[in-house]
């Protein structure tokens, strides 16, 4: 098995056969878009000197992030690292390293003198989740922008010589940049006056398929929107009005996973405030313009609701 990294080298020197969307510009694009999104579901109310940012960042890259008392600092939040095991098998110590904090490693025992507040159940990020349907996005992106350029009407020139291949370059940039009229030699016509070019794919809507492409990345982040716990109606392909069960259904299986990552953060504020005496409390965010979890109404409402715990 072979890294991205390694295939980039070798596939740049030898072949373009592999299609790579982790490593691009676009494949970085969407990774930050879905990030932000997915930071966006929950609230959260805390002391003012902590930066949110942080705070949101570490837990759902990390998949969890320790609040412990630094000399120093005072209670704060800090990425770690996992060490030990209990009875159980979970996390028994964290260690933090952070250069900003002066001596020794920083070592703590859960829930005695730190508490680890985690995302999920298994203590892991959600970097796969985002990288999976950032690589899909990337790619239904690109093959939307290479058919759009492929839709342009294409033109095939027959030379002789280099000449008159440099004159029709010449003729087709000239026309490209909207100068109204083309002087052109002769000899660029065959001995039967006929042009030495003809257009190619003529009939450009019969591959025009961006508009599908343009839904099919719709979908896609729809889909991960229901991953992350935001309330959608499954896509723009679906019809105008929905009725109530369908999007009760989608609700569901939607509230399902957020509703346990909310728990695990819940659980980890309330040991905060036991521990520290922090008043810390994290609750969906108010979300205008989307469905409402458990919502009666018939129709997708676009005015302004909020998320429901």
């Amino acid at each position: 098995m072979y890294d991205y990294d390694f295939l980039n080298i070798y596939n740049g020197k030898q072949s373009p056969g592999t299609i790579h969307a982790a490593s691009t510009a676009l494949g970085a694009y969407f990774r930050r878009y879905l990030f932000q999104k997915a930071v966006s579901v929950f609230d959260m109310e805390c002391p003012e000197e902590w930066p949110k940012n942080y705070f949101w960042y570490v837990l759902y890259g990390c998949g969890y992030i320790c609040i412990t008392d630094i000399p120093g600092y005072g209670v704060i939040p800090q990425w770690c690292s996992l060490a030990g095991k209990n009875v159980f098998y979970q996390p028994a110590e964290i260690l933090i390293s952070n250069p900003a904090i002066k001596g020794p490693e920083v070592r703590r025992t859960i829930d005695q003198d730190c508490v680890l507040l985690k995302l999920t159940p298994d203590y892991h990020g959600i970097a796969d989740l985002i990288g999976y349907y950032a690589d899909l996005m990337a790619v239904a992106a690109e093959g939307m922008g290479i058919n759009i350029l492929n839709s342009k009407l294409a033109y095939i020139f027959a030379a002789d010589n280099e000449a008159a291949a440099q004159s029709f370059k010449k003729m087709f940039d000239n026309i490209n940049a909207g100068q109204p009229a083309q002087f052109i030699d002769k000899k660029l016509f065959d001995e039967e006056g006929n042009p030495r070019w003809m257009t190619f794919a003529q009939n450009l809507e019969q591959n025009y398929i961006a508009p599908d492409m343009l839904l099919v990345l719709d979908k896609i982040e729809r889909m991960f929107e229901s991953e992350i716990g935001i309330p959608n109606t499954g896509g723009t392909e679906k019809k105008e009005r929905l009725i109530s069960d369908e999007v009760n259904m989608n609700n569901v299986s939607t509230y399902s996973k957020a509703a346990l990552w909310l728990e695990n953060m819940k659980d980890g504020c309330e040991k905060v405030k036991q521990m520290f005496n922090i008043d810390i409390s994290i609750d969906w965010r108010e979300i205008k313009g989307r469905a409402t979890y458990g919502s009666e109404s018939e129709t997708v409402d676009s005015g302004s609701v909020s998320m429901g715990s």
